[in-house]
C-alpha cells in the first residue's frame, strides 16, 4: 500500500482482519480498531473509511469476498452454465469458511429493520456478479428472474453452510447442487413455454383479419 492510501485502499486492507475479529468482538468499533492497530492505520482514519459503522464494514467484506470469488473462477469457461454457477458459489463459500461466525453475526446485523434494504442490495450485488461472471448477458425479464431465483438458492445454501460440520462442507455442496439443478430445470421449462407461445395462434391477429381481410 502507498504512503498516502485512499479510503478504498484502507478498506481493502482492513476488512479481512475486521472479519476475523468480528467473530469474537462483533461488527463494531473494537473489531475495526484492533485491525487498524495491527495494520498500522490511525484509528480515526479507519473510522472515516467506514462512516456507517457495521454495515459499511460488512459491505466492504462482502465486496472483498466477491473479488476473491472472481479471482478463483479463471478456469470456468469450459464448464456448463450450471457448473459455473456452482463453482462460483462454492468459491465464495470457501472464501468465508474460516469466518463463519463473522458471517453469522454479519447476517444478524443486516437482518435489523434499519439494515434490510442494504442487506437486500448486497445480496443482489453478489448474485448479479455470479451470473455475469458465469457469462450471462440477458437484459430482458430473464435478467431479473435468474437473479431472484439464485438469490433464494444462495440464501438457503448459506443457512446450511453456517451449521455444516461435514467434511469439506460436503452437505452444503450437495444441497447447492440440488438447488442449482432445480434452477436449470426451471430455465429449460420456461424456454419451452416461450418457444411454444411464439407459434400459438394469436386471437387478436385472427380478429383483425376478420375485420380487415387480406386482399
Amino acid at each position: 500500500m502507498t504512503d498516502d492510501p485512499t479510503l478504498d485502499e484502507i478498506r481493502e486492507l482492513l476488512v479481512p482482519s475486521i472479519a476475523a475479529n468480528a467473530a469474537f468482538d462483533g461488527w463494531g468499533d473494537a473489531a475495526r480498531d484492533i485491525a487498524a492497530q495491527s495494520a498500522g492505520v490511525d484509528r480515526e482514519v479507519a473510522a472515516l473509511a467506514f462512516p456507517r459503522g457495521a454495515v459499511d464494514m460488512i459491505d466492504s467484506w462482502f465486496a472483498d469476498i466477491d473479488r476473491t470469488m472472481v479471482a478463483a473462477s479463471s478456469d470456468i469457461a469450459a464448464l456448463k452454465v450450471r457448473e459455473r454457477i456452482a463453482a462460483l458459489v462454492e468459491a465464495r463459500l470457501s472464501a468465508m469458511a474460516s469466518d463463519r461466525e463473522a458471517l453469522r453475526r454479519a447476517l444478524a446485523v443486516l437482518a435489523l429493520p434499519q439494515n434490510l434494504a442494504r442487506g437486500a442490495r448486497l445480496g443482489w450485488r453478489t448474485v448479479d456478479l455470479i451470473w455475469r461472471t458465469a457469462g450471462d448477458i440477458a437484459t430482458d425479464y430473464n435478467h431479473y428472474t435468474k437473479r431472484a431465483i439464485l438469490l433464494g438458492v444462495y440464501g438457503a445454501t448459506i443457512t446450511v453452510f453456517l451449521d455444516d460440520d461435514s467434511e469439506d462442507f460436503a452437505d452444503t455442496r450437495a444441497f447447492l447442487a440440488r438447488r442449482i439443478a432445480g434452477i436449470m430445470r426451471f430455465e429449460k421449462a420456461k424456454a419451452g413455454i416461450v418457444k411454444r407461445a411464439e407459434f400459438r395462434p394469436s386471437l387478436s391477429r385472427f380478429i383483425g383479419r376478420l375485420r380487415y381481410p387480406v386482399a
